[in-house]
């Protein structure tokens, strides 16, 4: 696919998926979402990707969906091409890959969301972050509810949710929402630091580590720990005896 709302790279393992829209605060329309959909499948695909890292151009992560194009899609007869928006947030959450959020600027309703389904988000100290559904009489369907509450607790998704306020990045880091919080200008670089420390270890490992959380979410503890063991269980170590090797030789030496 030919890229025109994101710009799609990849180098030394990690793949960069940056918003490049930002004209309108990168504000996602219907062409951005195939688009994202399309590079996180090649990321899911393509054997030489490890790590991705989801960004914004310029001075914002994404100010959510675009108005207009949601509009159009709610006319009757639209003739905006129906894309399932759903489809982005469930191929983060799936994909046996982490996935890095790196925010700056604004990152707001559906941006907001797609960020939660990321597996770590770093955010650069300029980043204000929340949801402003209510704010416009809708209702997020993306999962927003359901992840934000799981990651912060039932009492603060409701207060960012009824309030639509906007945290700070020092808040959303207090709160456990993100990672870490950096300096604006150093934003890609920790991203990158980040990526290449995860590359270190074994992705497969961490593929099955992530679904093992993801998936043991949504569980009571005994069926998170049954869920544990089956996948660990089913995991083929791909890489264990190369790196079980490594590790002997480093510590003869």
């Amino acid at each position: 696919m030919e890229y025109k709302k994101i710009i799609f790279e990849v180098k030394d393992g990690i793949a960069k998926i940056i918003i490049n829209r930002p004209e309108v605060k990168n504000a996602m329309d219907g062409q951005t979402f195939t688009e994202l959909i399309d590079a996180f499948k090649e990321v899911e695909n393509n054997e030489q990707i490890g790590v991705a890292i989801l960004s914004g151009a310029g001075n914002n992560f994404s100010a959510g969906a675009d108005i207009k194009f949601i509009a159009k899609l709610r006319e009757s007869g639209s003739d905006e091409p129906k894309v399932d928006i759903e489809d982005v947030f469930e191929i983060i959450d799936k994909i046996e890959k982490p996935v890095i959020a790196a925010i700056n600027g604004y990152c707001i309703a559906g941006a907001f969301e797609l960020v939660l389904t990321c597996d770590m988000i770093i955010a650069g100290e300029n980043a204000r972050i929340g949801d402003t559904h209510a704010r416009l009489g809708l209702v997020m369907s993306a999962g927003g509810t359901q992840r934000l509450a799981r990651q912060v607790g039932a009492m603060k998704a409701k207060e960012m949710f009824f309030t639509c306020d906007l945290l700070s990045a020092k808040e959303a880091e207090r709160i456990g929402l993100v990672n870490k919080v950096v300096a604006s200008e150093k934003l890609d670089e920790e991203a990158e630091n980040l990526a290449r420390k995860i590359l270190g270890n074994s992705i497969p490992a961490i593929g099955v580590i992530k679904s093992c959380i993801n998936q043991g979410m949504m569980l009571d503890l005994e069926s998170g720990l049954k869920l544990e063991k089956e996948l660990a269980s089913a995991f083929t170590y791909p890489d264990r005896e190369e790196r079980m090797k490594a590790l002997a030789n480093k510590k003869k030496g």
